[in-house]
């Protein structure tokens, strides 16, 4: 299970305090992930990838830079020398665990196709059996374009299908929203075509540059999404070494972070995204949530535990917290 992480603010932020100045950054989270649904695979050592918009942009080609490295993050010396001199107003920053394809830059995330960027948390359940249908959907130039082998990539490009133009200069936020709806839901029609009862695990996030939008899902009634959260505010400030916080002044929304883990231990901050949501992050830095309303969609969620004779219902946003804690006290000791 990957972790993702993504900020877009009003002002460039040093990459350094998002990727590894923090006690939990998404660099840490690559070696010590703590709300990962699969446990079999505990380290996110399958390389990794950043991407970035220029604030200034002086070609005004509105196009992300991307350095992707096989290695792991946790030893990349060059991602800590980029991240210690890089500002930008939008990141997006990928830790890998391999699933699906080989471990190659190719199959790292984030990718760009333009002007839009694109990264997954998750997996398609079965993904064979329906490769060749999404591939046969898609227009020559975006079939001819995946270079790697992953579902992630594969799931981007279903997703360019989608668009009008996606070569385009300028996107809407609604535009965008509704291309990745159709995403999802054309990928649960093929599962049930094709009789996959696995659920997919799909935190997929993409943007123009402008607008951001990012989904928390799953294709079940019942069970939780891969965890994701947000925190918006006026400034993240370091108030002793490795330690941050979300600071909110004056009611105002000058930044957002959304992360597979929360980034600081501040719980306060942070905000769990519910499960089988769309958020949309307008340029205008707007936060938008709506529940995907498909046929899986539940109206209560959460976390079933046993009280005496009784069973209760622990709702979001403190489901995966909960799984967490009880996965650490049913876990074999270590020494």
């Amino acid at each position: 299970m990957c972790r993702l992480l993504l900020y877009k603010g009003k002002q460039p932020i040093l990459l350094a305090h998002l990727l590894t100045n923090p006690a939990h950054s998404i660099i840490n989270q690559s070696f010590d992930s703590r709300l990962r649904i699969d446990h079999r695979r505990p380290l996110n050592g399958d390389g990794f990838g950043v991407g970035w918009y220029d604030s200034e942009d002086q070609d005004k080609t509105h196009k992300p830079c991307i350095f992707t490295s096989v290695t792991p993050a946790w030893s990349n010396s060059n991602l800590v020398r980029l991240a210690e001199k890089i500002k930008s107003p939008l990141l997006f920053a990928h830790v890998r665990a391999s699933t699906s394809g080989a471990v190659t830059e190719a199959n790292c995330h984030p990718w760009n196709y333009g002007r839009i960027m694109w990264m997954h948390n998750g997996g398609i359940a079965q993904f064979e059996k329906i490769k060749r249908k999404l591939q046969n959907a898609l227009p020559e130039e975006l079939f001819l374009w995946v270079e790697g082998s992953t579902d992630s990539e594969w799931a981007f490009a279903l997703f360019l299908s989608f668009l009008d133009n996606p070569s385009a200069d300028t996107f809407d936020h609604q535009e965008l929203k509704a291309a990745m709806l159709k995403t999802i839901a054309q990928l649960n029609e093929w599962a049930e075509e094709a009789n996959i009862t696995e659920p997919s695990l799909l935190n997929f996030a993409v943007t123009d540059g402008e607008s951001v939008i990012c989904v928390r899902y799953i294709s079940s009634n019942t069970l939780e999404a891969a965890s994701l959260y947000f925190s918006s505010g006026t400034r993240f400030e370091c108030y002793r070494p490795g330690h941050y916080r979300m600071v909110k002044a004056d009611r105002r929304e000058d930044m957002v972070v959304v992360a597979s883990e929360p980034l600081t231990f501040e719980e306060a901050d942070w905000l769990t995204i519910p499960t089988n949501t769309v958020m949309v992050i307008t340029p205008k830095l707007n936060v938008l949530l709506q529940p995907i309303k498909d046929q899986f969609y539940a109206v209560e969620r959460g976390l079933e535990v046993k009280v005496g004779e009784d069973v209760a219902r622990i709702p979001e946003p403190h489901a995966q917290m909960m799984a967490h804690h009880i996965s650490q006290l049913t876990s074999p000791t270590r020494s």
